[in-house]
């Protein structure tokens, strides 16, 4: 495992000890250099040794935590030695698998530990293995697993605390989307990865596709000219609605196995419901980021990098109706982003929950309206091709100028293995995004049009508003 230069003798910042384990087995294994070892153990063509591989642990092992745990472990160079959740074993969460359907999904820190070591066992010689440990709380793992990375897939609301905390032990990270839920949160996380030094990614997996960079490339090469307004929108959310307005108006028991507390976490308290858990508190205010949250890190990051965005100079947002506890059903934004270099200001428009912008002119009848537009001074181009269809057929696309991926994950993995930082790490791409996308969520909630000086981290026409850029944690929690 090779580790960060600035982790080589431990990193002053943190006070973190980077000689582990492995490199005292390490050391040991050279001092014994004759002894006769197997060699699925020292590893072979096309065969990674276990101690060279880079150990994972996985935070938050519902429906999409358990997805990330399966990525890792199918790249030959990782292990994933741990596996936390606050909850046990239950089922009706979500799973990307819909033939499976969610009601007969089982998640938690259980059904991960089995899946994880049915995995390995499958490679052993014996057809077993147990080699996954479990833990409740993120906060004793940490304290006990030496591990190089963690993976976090917690619900919104706390993926900055746990996030945080393994940055602060100099481990590698990799967090679901979005990176944090509120702006503050995801400007302290970015500058603490920055200092830490360490690999990071951001869960938004289309960053690393074809597509993606083609887009770029083709902007870059002119094919619409100079670009000065993009439309994103996105469907429906995929979650079920309340049927009531507020808070649930039973209170049932808390399930056996889960930690309702802890799964609460910075959030203030509230009673369990099931319209919470597992899977449904994206609607609540409290606990998601609604579909900024959920979709803007997808759908934006192209539009980011193609762009050379930064910071906006406004946000203004309207939204169906707006209440204290849950997310609204649709919502529209613009943002408007500041000339960068010889690259003219752009207008940003968003549009969520089925709302879409008007259908281009140029799209034939038949053809399928695509999530991302971007008009430019000499055409349009959606998704990453030019409309109308005949002016892509004429095009000649340019030059593979762009490095390609060798996957989302595969980047992360070889960034904490002392490769080039991934497309989505928290610093260069993953802070900012995520910053902008929980903007809007606050642009929402203020309902006019804010002046953002990003530099500062600041709402200059609205002092009310500047106070939803961060919330006030629950007694005992703290970044």
């Amino acid at each position: 495992m090779k580790s960060n230069d600035s982790f080589k003798n431990g990193n002053p910042l943190f006070g973190v000890d980077r000689t582990t384990r492995r490199k005292f087995l390490k050391l040991t294994a050279a001092a014994t250099a004759f002894t006769v070892v197997p060699r699925y153990v020292l590893g072979g063509a096309g065969q990674v040794a276990p101690s060279e591989k880079t150990t994972i642990a996985g935070i938050g092992v519902g429906g999409q935590g358990m997805q990330d745990i399966a990525e890792f472990q199918a790249i030959p160079e990782t292990q994933i030695v741990a596996v936390c959740d606050v909850n046990r074993e239950g089922g009706h969460y979500l799973s990307w698998n819909w033939s499976e359907g969610k009601d007969l999904r089982l998640c938690g820190r259980e059904p991960a530990r089995r899946a994880v070591e049915e995995y390995y066992a499958k490679q052993q010689r014996s057809g077993q293995y147990r080699g996954c440990k479990t833990y409740r709380d993120y906060r004793e793992l940490l304290d006990k697993e030496d591990v190089d990375a963690v993976m976090v897939a917690t619900p919104d609301h706390a993926h900055a605390v746990v996030t945080m905390a393994a940055l602060k032990k100099g481990k590698h990270v990799y967090c679901e989307k979005p990176l944090t839920y509120s702006v503050f949160e995801a400007r302290q996380v970015a500058e603490t990865a920055r200092r830490a030094g360490v690999a990071t990614q951001m869960g938004n997996q289309g960053q690393a596709s074809e597509a993606a960079r083609v887009v770029c490339e083709m902007i870059a090469d002119g094919a619409i000219g100079p670009v000065h307004e993009v439309q994103v929108w996105c469907g429906a959310r995929f979650w079920s609605w309340p049927t009531w307005e507020g808070r649930p108006p039973d209170t049932p028991p808390i399930p056996d196995g889960l930690d309702w507390d802890l799964w609460l976490g910075p959030a203030p308290y509230r009673p369990y419901h099931p319209a919470y858990h597992p899977w449904l508190w994206r609607n609540w205010w409290d606990f998601g980021t609604g579909q900024f949250g959920d979709l803007g890190a997808h759908k934006l990051s192209s539009v980011f990098k193609a762009l050379k965005l930064g910071h906006p100079i406004s946000v203004e947002a309207s939204s169906t109706k707006l209440g204290p506890e849950i997310y609204p059903l649709g919502v529209l934004a613009r943002f408007e982003f500041p000339a960068r270099g010889d690259m003219p200001p752009v207008v940003l428009s968003w549009y969520d929950g089925g709302l879409r912008p008007p259908r281009p002119p140029e799209l034939e009848p038949d053809d399928p309206m695509q999530d991302t537009i971007y008009i430019g001074e000499k055409g349009k181009l959606m998704g990453d091709r030019l409309i109308p269809e005949s002016r892509m057929e004429h095009y000649r696309k340019p030059p593979k100028t762009l490095p390609r991926s060798p996957g989302h994950y595969k980047e992360f993995v070889d960034a904490c293995r002392g490769g080039p930082p991934a497309g989505s790490n928290f610093v260069d791409h993953a802070g900012l995004l995520s910053e902008v996308c929980l903007l809007g969520n606050v642009a929402v909630r203020a309902q006019k049009k804010l002046q953002w000086d990003g530099p500062n981290l600041r709402i200059t026409n609205d002092e009310a508003a500047n106070r939803l850029l961060q919330r006030e944690y629950r007694q005992g929690w703290s970044l």
